[in-house]
């Protein structure tokens, strides 16, 4: 991956699209062969293009890819240049992928991402381990979201207990991650959330 992560970012998920996809250029290698064979000393030309054309294919599979990480979803592509593009776990509607029965079989799928920005939603083909790529995304943004509530109970826990015992901070902080489990478990809805949540905070 040529991407350059964040401070304090990992990869969680690398995928790229499925090997099957190099089998058609494999098979031009076989058809090369047989052509050049036919045509003589000169048609060996035809297998050594096309041998030419699939080294291409191998190194642009290899360079695209998909990369979950503890922040976004990093899409990466290109042989001769380098183009990338992110989408923000926070920014992510919603994800959904398919797959036909071949691709039951072989381990492929499509994915689409929907996203709250100007793109809207992309669509990737072909990809290896579609539905491992949905459900971790999906399970990304739940820890995403109970990191983020954590940071701010801290925030606030430090800003409401400033000047007074340092072990108040601690009981405001954890008091409202527990809130926010259970809120995830859903045994609260989120207007119980925000309501126990001003109470601990004495709003």
């Amino acid at each position: 991956m040529r991407t350059k992560l964040k401070n304090s970012e990992s990869v969680v998920l690398l995928v790229r699209p499925h090997w099957l996809t190099l089998a058609l250029p494999s098979l031009y290698i076989i058809v090369g062969v047989i052509l050049g064979v036919l045509i003589g000393p000169y048609g060996y030309f035809i297998p050594l293009v096309l041998l030419c054309y699939l080294w291409y294919k191998i190194v642009q599979r290899n360079n695209n890819l998909w990369a979950v990480t503890n922040l976004r979803v990093i899409d990466e592509d290109g042989v001769f240049s380098h183009n990338s593009k992110e989408s923000p776990l926070d920014k992510i509607n919603n994800v959904t992928y398919s797959q036909s029965i071949w691709g039951r079989i072989f381990g492929y799928g499509d994915v689409q991402i929907q996203t709250a920005a100007e793109i809207g939603s992309t669509s990737y083909y072909t990809i290896e381990k579609p539905k491992e790529l949905k459900d971790t995304i999906t399970q990304m943004q739940e820890e995403y979201k109970k990191s983020q509530i954590i940071a701010q109970a801290r925030e606030l826990a430090n800003a409401i207990s400033s000047g007074t015992n340092p072990q108040s901070k601690k009981d405001v902080s954890d008091e409202i991650e527990k809130l926010f489990e259970l809120k995830q478990k859903g045994i609260l809805t989120e207007e119980e959330f925000t309501a126990g949540k001003k109470k601990i905070l004495g709003e």
